[in-house]
């Protein structure tokens, strides 16, 4: 499985790269959705792709990025003068009797207090970093996918609710954000070729169980990066879903296989497919009619050598 990734967020940078359009419109709708329902999760480099809008739809993308943030500001502001009341409470209980509850509260309000600071502080930070671009099972990320015979970016999010299926399939099959390749004609047949995406990838992040000397166990995350730097234009299956009343979704999972001998070796079982760039646009193009070129690129797959490390 592939929990987590290092991606490219910013469409600008797909634009230059693979000579791309963008669907300007299906990313206004994402950000205007993000307002009526703020479970939903993009990484702050998408949003930081917008900080120069130049034309009038990226101005309203933009305008939609900076209320939502004074929104999140406000609302983050009106808790901590509730957590701030909570110490000050506290405190002043535990001057005259230390209680176990005064202690609790003041414990809790303090935590609350430095998250809800860093998090404002995080509202308003304007210099990207790293772990802006990071993305979890659930969260958004610009797809690139074919579109009347034109490359076009999306924003997608990671993990894939096909369509037809009930909403409820996001907690009954919770690891849809990955499509293993030896089920791709089963589960994942009615978009395997039918509707293809590549996600850039720099990096990965996975969840490894180690036994430890006394024989416990302990969960360790470990970062996994290509040793010579390159970036990896992971194959992905996308779908849209739609259903009266509700907005439509547009979802994606990563195709996963058995992994290479250096990824085994670290502890875990699955590894992304990182298709070669000559490939992207018969992947891309798709004909359903031939499913075995389709499995050819997959094999003829990019082979970079894996290095891991403690994932900060």
């Amino acid at each position: 499985m592939c929990y987590s990734a290092q991606i490219w967020s910013a469409w600008r940078k797909f634009e230059r790269a693979f000579k791309s359009g963008i669907s300007l419109h299906d990313f206004a709708e994402l950000y205007g959705f993000r307002m009526a329902d703020k479970r939903i999760k993009i990484p702050k480099a998408m949003d930081f792709a917008f900080a120069d809008p130049q034309t009038d739809d990226e101005r309203a993308i933009k305008a939609l990025i900076d209320e939502f943030n004074r929104q999140q500001t406000t609302e983050l502001e009106q808790a901590l003068f509730v957590q701030r009341k909570r110490l000050a409470d506290a405190e002043r209980s535990l001057q005259t009797k230390l209680t176990k509850a005064a202690t609790e509260s003041r414990r809790i309000a303090t935590d609350k207090i430095d998250w809800q600071l860093g998090k404002l502080a995080d509202l308003k930070r304007t210099e990207p970093k790293d772990s802006d671009s990071r993305i979890f099972p659930g969260w958004y990320a610009p797809v690139l996918v074919m579109e009347e015979g034109q490359r076009v970016i999306k924003p997608m999010r990671y993990q894939c609710r096909l369509a037809g299926k009930p909403a409820f399939y996001d907690t009954k099959y919770p690891g849809t954000y990955n499509a293993r390749r030896d089920n791709l004609g089963g589960f994942w047949k009615s978009l395997f070729g039918v509707s293809h995406g590549v996600m850039v990838v720099s990096r990965f992040f996975e969840n490894v169980q180690r036994t430890e000397p006394d024989g416990t166990t302990k969960n360790l995350v470990l970062e996994f990066s290509p040793h010579d730097g390159r970036e990896m234009l992971v194959a992905c299956l996308w779908s849209r879903w739609t259903a009266p009343g509700e907005p439509d979704l547009l979802s994606f999972a990563a195709i996963t296989d058995e992994p290479p001998e250096e990824v085994a070796a670290a502890g875990h079982d699955r590894c992304i497919v990182p298709i070669k760039a000559e490939h992207i646009d018969a992947w891309l193009k798709l004909d359903p009619n031939d499913l075995a070129t389709l499995y050819a690129i997959l094999d003829d797959r990019e082979r970079p050598y894996y290095e891991h490390r403690m994932a900060a």
